[in-house]
């Protein structure tokens, strides 16, 4: 089955959907997950929490339109994907849910005990996410043990690869499924590029504070992304090269591989000489770049085998109809350009740096020990 035009349309599409949330989510999670590090008092901690706090959730829409986009064009990508790295990607809505509540609820009660727990949960949440999401992507670059067959009374029974035929979606009740189980998404290469994503997330979020706070936390958080910077940098390198030469499928990924080292590197660069803003907004290139590397390292496919290529899902087999690829981009041609729009905006309407001056001295929330104050009242 042939690739057509409006396929490819598509994968563009949910590849920048992914570019929207790994730029923009990604200094929300570092910035989380130096909340119990960075900031020496409760007020600084605030004021890192007021950095993301006009933006945090519209960010995180960018994972469920590309979530939706996924399910809308690719079903069977959507379905094999989400079936098979189940555990991993509930683990990630859990933890997603768990920062929710740190953020909202945080200020509720106004006492230390309170935000210092929602704080921890915060943190480890970030580095969890972060971790995992890095794990989903390297999978990607490597591959999966997918395989094309059905279940006959709770055991899947393999198609012969060599019967496979990849002219046309694969019939009858055979179709793709991850069947090596959660722990077969654990690997080496999967596992350093948990890490690399990390680090990554992590420097991407000490470069924001360093861009959006004045004072002394400034100061700590440009005094710590040169490290961040020099560590995620030497990890991208290992782990892109790793993937290029041992599992990708397309020689032109070499384009965005090297484009990417050249603005990480140009990004630590930047923030050696001090200067925040230029470090963070090529960081921000840099990553949108390390996308576009990941998706171009496995070809005109949705998810590759590792078992065999004949195995592997392409997007042709994985695709909707061209009716509805093609009913679902008028939603999509009238609302992204709104959604680009509003989101600019946004952040243009909060770029002014802020300092704990702007924090009040008395957090928010509500005092338990004079909650029933009135009752005492004869």
């Amino acid at each position: 089955m042939v690739t057509s035009w409006l396929q490819v349309l598509w994968l563009i599409l949910i590849v920048v959907l992914w570019i929207g949330y790994v730029v923009l989510d990604g200094f929300d999670l570092g910035t989380g997950m130096l909340l119990k590090i960075l900031p020496k008092n409760d007020k600084e901690r605030r004021l890192m929490l007021g950095t993301i706090g006009p933006h945090w959730d519209g960010n995180e829409v960018w994972l469920l339109t590309a979530g939706g986009a996924t399910f809308a064009a690719f079903p069977e990508w959507y379905a094999t994907m989400f079936s098979g790295m189940y555990f991993a990607l509930v683990a990630v809505l859990l933890c997603l849910i768990l920062r929710i509540v740190a953020i909202e609820w945080r200020g509720k009660v106004k006492t230390a005990r309170w935000r210092n727990t929602w704080d921890t949960i915060h943190t480890a949440v970030a580095w969890i996410v972060s971790l995992l999401w890095g794990v989903a992507f390297a999978n990607l670059v490597q591959g999966m043990q997918i395989q094309v067959g059905h279940y006959e009374n709770g055991t899947f029974v393999a198609v012969d690869p060599a019967t496979v035929n990849l002219s046309a979606k694969v019939a009858g009740a055979d179709q793709h499924f991850l069947t090596g189980g959660f722990f077969s998404l654990l690997t080496p290469f999967t596992i350093l590029g948990g890490l690399v994503v990390l680090t990554l997330f992590l420097n991407h979020g000490a470069l924001w504070i360093a861009l959006k706070t004045k004072g002394d936390l400034h100061d700590r958080a440009l005094k710590l992304a040169p490290k961040t910077a020099l560590i995620s940098t030497a990890l991208t390198a290992v782990w892109a090269l790793w993937g290029q030469i041992a599992y990708s499928v397309n020689a032109l990924a070499w384009i965005p591989l090297i484009l990417a080292a050249v603005l990480l590197i140009a990004s630590l660069l930047m923030v050696l000489k001090g200067n925040d803003k230029g470090a963070f907004f090529i960081h921000f290139a840099a990553l949108a770049v390390a996308v576009v590397f990941i998706f171009s390292t496995i070809g005109l496919n949705a998810l590759k085998s590792s078992i065999k290529p004949a195995y592997t899902l392409t997007l042709a087999q994985a695709s909707a109809t061209e009716p509805t690829q093609i009913v679902m981009l008028v939603p999509v041609v009238i609302f992204v350009p709104i959604v680009l729009f509003y989101t600019i905006w946004a952040y243009i309407k909060f770029s002014r740096r802020i300092s704990v001056n702007n924090i009040p001295d008395e957090p928010a929330g509500l005092d338990l020990s004079t909650e029933r104050e009135f009752e005492k009242v004869s």
